[in-house]
């Protein structure tokens, strides 16, 4: 088992910056790749960013590029995401996840095996 603890979430106005921190434990050395996703109320959860574990490769959707950045710290099991020139829009619960398995996909929910609390994002216009 493998459990994930995010913080970092708060309150910014449009154009501002946070940082989101996942602090894994527990059998990590079994994780292949570390994942963001978010979901706002009424919607879908939806992919943000994913960082392959061993290497660092990273992929992002499409709306974040640019602007997020997920990093990770193998030394202290903890991935990161840096949330930069916030818009409105990004207002939502974000969580974190792990997968133990490659998939080709890494914006899939299914393909995670653990999940964090969630840490709310509002940023105000």
């Amino acid at each position: 088992q493998v459990q994930l603890v995010e913080s970092g979430g708060g309150l910014v106005q449009a154009g501002g910056s946070l940082r989101l921190s996942c602090a894994a434990s527990g059998r990590t050395f079994s994780i292949y790749r570390m994942g963001w996703f978010r979901q706002a109320p009424g919607k879908e959860r939806e992919f943000v960013a994913a960082i392959t574990w061993s290497t660092g490769s990273t992929s992002y959707a499409e709306s974040v590029k640019g602007r997020f950045t997920i990093l990770r710290d193998n030394t202290a099991n903890t991935a990161y995401l840096q949330m930069n020139s916030l818009k409105p829009d990004d207002t939502a619960v974000y969580y974190c996840a792990a997968g133990s398995q490659w998939f080709y996909s890494a914006s899939y929910p299914t393909n995670y095996d653990y999940w964090g609390q969630g840490t709310q994002v509002t940023v105000s216009s």
